[in-house]
C-alpha cells in the first residue's frame, strides 16, 4: 500500500507540474500577439502602398512600352531608309565617276583633234 501511495503522489506531483494555467499562456502570448498584430498591419500598409504604386506606375510602364516598340520600328524605318539612301548614293557616285571617264576620254579625243587641227592648219598656211 506504500508503494501504491507513493506512486499516486509521485503520479501527481509530475501531472501538476505539467499543466499551465490560462493566465501563464495568456501571458506569454499576448506580447507575441501584440507583435504579430503590429507586423500584419505593416504588412497590410505596404500591400497598399505597392498596389496604389502599380496603379499608378503600371500605365506609364505600358505606355513606355508602346513608346519603345514605336521608337523601335521608327528606327528600323530610318535604317531602311539610311540602307536605300546609301545604296542610291552608292550607285549615283558610280554613275559619275562612269561619266568622269567619259568626260575625260572625250577630252582626249578633243585634244588630240585639236592637235590634229593645229597641225592641218599649220601645214595649209607653209602651202
Amino acid at each position: 500500500m506504500k508503494k501504491l501511495f507513493l506512486l499516486a503522489f509521485v503520479l501527481l506531483f509530475m501531472l501538476s507540474l505539467g499543466c499551465a494555467s490560462k493566465d501563464y499562456v495568456r501571458q506569454q502570448i499576448d506580447p507575441l500577439v501584440d507583435r504579430i498584430s503590429k507586423l500584419e498591419t505593416r504588412v497590410a500598409n505596404l500591400e497598399s502602398k505597392m498596389s496604389a504604386l502599380e496603379n499608378k506606375v503600371g500605365p506609364e510602364v505600358d505606355a513606355a512600352k508602346r513608346d519603345a516598340a514605336e521608337a523601335k520600328a521608327l528606327a528600323q524605318d530610318a535604317s531602311k531608309t539610311a540602307k536605300e539612301c546609301c545604296d542610291k548614293a552608292e550607285a549615283a557616285a558610280k554613275r559619275a565617276e562612269a561619266a568622269a571617264d567619259r568626260a575625260e576620254a572625250a577630252l582626249k579625243k578633243a585634244e588630240t583633234s585639236a592637235e590634229k587641227a593645229k597641225k592641218a592648219f599649220e601645214l595649209e598656211q607653209k602651202k
